[in-house]
Order: C-alpha cells, then structure tokens, then sequence
C-alpha cells in the first residue's frame, strides 16, 4: 500500500469537505461526531455532481442535486424519486482510511478513476452545425462568442426568432421548432436577463429536462411542494428532438378560485417538455383546473467551455384570472422564475465536469431520467450526423 496524506484529523467533521490525492478529487467527512472519518471519490454516481455540496443528515450524506443518500459504507439507502431498492451501482467508491499521529492518510490503491473522457463541450466541433441563440434582438451585439470562438455577426448566417438572434456557423441540421409561435401572438411575454453559468450547455439542457430534482434544488422557491417520487412517463422522438406530457400534482395558493373557497390549493397540471438539438428547450405549464398557461422558452449559448449563457422568455395567459396578466403581475413571474433560475445556478457553479458525458456508462440513469436520456442519445446522433 502507498498512504498519501489528505488531512489534519482535528480538522475533519461532520461539514462534507472537498480534498485532493494525486490531482483525484475526494470529500471526507465524519458520518456522526467523532466517528471515524469517511473518504470517498467526490462526485455522485447518478449525474457526477461533486457530494462536497451534499448535507449530512442521521449519518447519511445526502446529494444536493437529486437527493440520493448514502450511508457511512457508501452503499445508497434513499432514492427519492422512485420506490424500491437503489440498483447495485448506486454506491459510492472511496480509497482505504487509516489515521496516524492525527494525520488522515488514504490508500492510493483505492482512489477511484478520473471523470469521463466522452464529454460533449462546449466548443465540440460538431455543434457548428446548427443554430444558436447569440443575443436579443432588441439590444443586437456586434459579435459574440460562440463555440469557442469570436464571431461578428454582419459575416454570419443570421435569424430571428422570438424577438432573439440566431446564428449558424455551418448549414444547420434542423430548424428551430415551431411549437411556441402561434401563442406567442396572443401571450404576454417577458424576458429574463439573460444569465451564465460555467458548465456547458449540454449540462444546462439536462438540468431544465430533469423532473426530478426539484424538491432539493428548488426546496426555497415551489419544491417543497412537489413531490419527491417521480410517476412514470413517455417521451416521444422527433427528428434530432424529442417531447413527453406529463400530468402533475401541484399546489396553486394564489389561484383566485383558491383564495375565493371554490377550488382547492390542491390542483392538476400538465407539463409538456419540447426539445430540439442541440439546446433549443420550452416548457409549457396548463393548469387544468385554473385555466392559466405558463410556456418558458430556455436557450443556451455554448460560449466557450467554461461559459454558457442561458435566455428565457415566459410566455402567460390567464395568470391571476385574467387573459392577460398586468405589468405587475408578470413582474412577479419574471422575479419569481430568476429566483428559481438562480437555485440551479448555484448547484452549477459547484459542478466540475467539462461537458454532458456521452457514454451511458459514464452516470447511473433510473426511471425518471428519461427525458435525460433521450437528450443523450439525441445529442450524440446529431453530434455524429
């Protein structure tokens, strides 16, 4: 065996803490006081977010993303979003610990292997081949960054669209989907400032199809609410896209049916997901009972492999009882929803992974990441093509 130190023993407590051994990152903690301490590789195996963010609870370390929860051993006691037993690979892998003269060695033997090498980034050349958001229309750039490279728009291929300019390095695959243009007419619409974050677009497309991360990520804005078990789903195909309908319980306080005693806080929603390779992203929220629409148009500019910027218009109808929702009404959305855009951003910039990995093998995808992978999937056929 070789022993590398990693820590100072009085340093180590129940706080999840991120260290190093041998370039290979690791967090360490104690599973309760003054138990002896727990070294394992620092990413959970279900989407590789680093569990340095997670929180300690009984003795379990909980990730911050999804909310798997592992025991001291490693093996994973709790997946939130579906019942029955965690699969076998569900188990944290961590080099051997051993403490001398209050320093905490590991065995580097046992140190686990390095992230994965198939990553779609952000400056992949395969991604030349389609449209990109480069900014709004209304406050139009004179270049932009895209790709990893600096473009200036008056020598590129350009459109508009949803009031946002579009640009297209190569001859695009596919066109931008059509699925928001005839409410778009009708809709009140707002834009939300336009933000960034440091993982790739790929990652960011991900995240906005997850449905399953929103009791944990989202737990100060509408996750407390949601429930945890995510029901089973479909997701059609399309060329170099894909959509899925889901039915959802929601609570809805502010629904004016609510507030005057005829409809309970309790309500139905539909929730269709539309995507489009390689991160054209809308989510259309019905509430069946209420009559409100909400649709959220999500793009992502793959800028350079340690930027993204992220666009979001909401489309309303029918928010507060009204076809068409006051000033101050949509003011509240806009607020509301970059509230719920900065949750995510907070849980990315903790994120070290490079790109979206490409290898099925490389994360460990359960029943309610479907949508997950079919974007995979999608974005490797459209990667290849």
């Amino acid at each position: 065996m070789t022993w590398l130190p990693i820590a100072a023993e009085h340093e180590v407590g129940t706080r999840p803490t991120a260290v190093t051994a041998n370039g290979v990152p690791l967090v360490i903690l104690r599973p309760e006081p003054g138990a002896d301490p727990v070294v394992f590789a620092d990413r959970c195996p279900h989407r590789l977010v680093p569990l340095s963010a997670a929180t300690l609870d009984g003795g379990r370390l909980r990730c911050a993303y999804h909310g798997w929860e592992f025991d001291s051993s490693g093996a994973c006691v709790a997946l939130p979003s579906q019942e029955g037993a965690a699969p076998p690979r569900a188990r944290l892998s961590g080099p051997a610990v051993r403490i001398d003269g209050g320093t905490i060695y590991v065995d580097t033997a046992g140190l686990p292997g390095p992230d994965p090498g198939d990553l779609l980034t952000n400056e992949d050349p395969g991604l030349r081949k389609a449209w990109h958001p480069v900014g709004l229309a209304a406050d139009p750039p004179d270049q932009v960054l895209l790709l990893g490279r600096t473009h200036r728009l008056r020598d590129e291929r350009v459109q508009e669209r949803w009031g946002m300019l579009w640009l297209a390095p190569d001859e695009p695959l596919t066109s931008l989907f059509e699925d928001p243009d005839s409410d778009d007419q009708d809709y009140v619409g707002a834009w939300l400032e336009p933000a960034r974050t440091p993982v790739a677009a790929g990652v960011v497309a991900d995240n906005f199809l997850d449905v399953a991360h929103f009791p944990f990520v989202h737990a100060k804005t509408f996750g407390v609410a949601e429930e945890k078990t995510v029901a089973r789903y479909e997701v059609t195909t399309e060329p170099f896209g894909c959509r899925s309908v889901q039915d959802q319980w929601f609570d809805n306080p502010e629904d004016p049916g609510v507030i005057a005693g005829i409809r309970p806080v309790r309500q139905r929603r539909r929730a269709t997901y539309v995507y489009r390779a390689p991160f054209q992203l809308m989510l259309r929220l019905e509430e069946l009972d209420a009559g409100a629409v909400k649709t959220i148009l999500f793009f992502a500019q793959p800028e350079s492999n340690d930027s993204t910027r992220v666009y979001t218009k909401m489309l309303f109808h029918g928010i507060g009882g009204v076809p068409d929702p006051a000033p101050d009404v949509v003011a509240r959305e806009v607020a509301f929803e970059e509230a719920v855009l900065a949750e995510d951003l907070v849980l990315q910039h903790q994120m070290r992974i490079t790109g979206l990995p490409m290898r099925m093998r490389d994360e460990l995808h359960v029943r309610a990441d479907l949508l997950g992978v079919h974007l995979r999937r999608i974005l490797a056929e459209f990667r290849s093509a």
